[in-house]
């Protein structure tokens, strides 16, 4: 079950492609977090909604809001995928222990070892603002995220 409104958000600390640690709880106090699952690096629905997270990024880069992306991607694809599309925002890699924050948020796929489009908005105090998990296949539609992030 994913991890619900109202509830604590899991803290991690996962390398990004340039593998330096990022930890969800430095920015407690600070920004809040959008923090995007998607499956995999390179794929179509997944290239197509982060570019759309590049392409709109005013909506979310602020000194409200962090974006982070996370899949369990090694972080030298992660990098790669990055390079080639212009993302400027943190890729975080979830590759090992496999899947253990995409676990810990619920949106594991055990079957298929990848984390589902599983879409958080965490506030400054750490709590869950906003949760959303999209079925295989589907793509997500970022008018709910731009709605949580200009209620905060």
């Amino acid at each position: 079950m994913a991890v619900e409104v109202g509830s604590k958000a899991p803290d991690f600390t996962l390398n990004d492609y340039n593998r330096q640690a990022v930890t969800l709880s430095s920015f407690q106090g600070e920004k809040a977090v959008l923090l995007v699952f998607y499956p995999f690096a390179f794929s179509g629905i997944c290239t197509g909604e982060l570019c759309q997270l590049r392409d709109e990024f005013e909506t979310y880069d602020s000194d409200v809001v962090q974006v982070l992306g996370v899949s369990v991607d090694t972080p030298f694809s992660l990098k790669a995928w990055a390079d080639q599309q212009g993302y400027q925002f943190p890729l975080l890699s979830d590759f090992w222990p496999h899947g253990k924050v995409a676990q810990a948020y619920g949106v594991f796929n055990e079957d298929a070892g990848l984390a589902v489009r599983g879409t958080f908005l965490i506030d400054k105090d750490g709590i869950v603002r906003f949760a959303e998990v999209n079925a295989p296949g589907e793509a997500r539609d970022q008018e709910g995220w731009k709605k949580a992030v200009a209620a905060l």
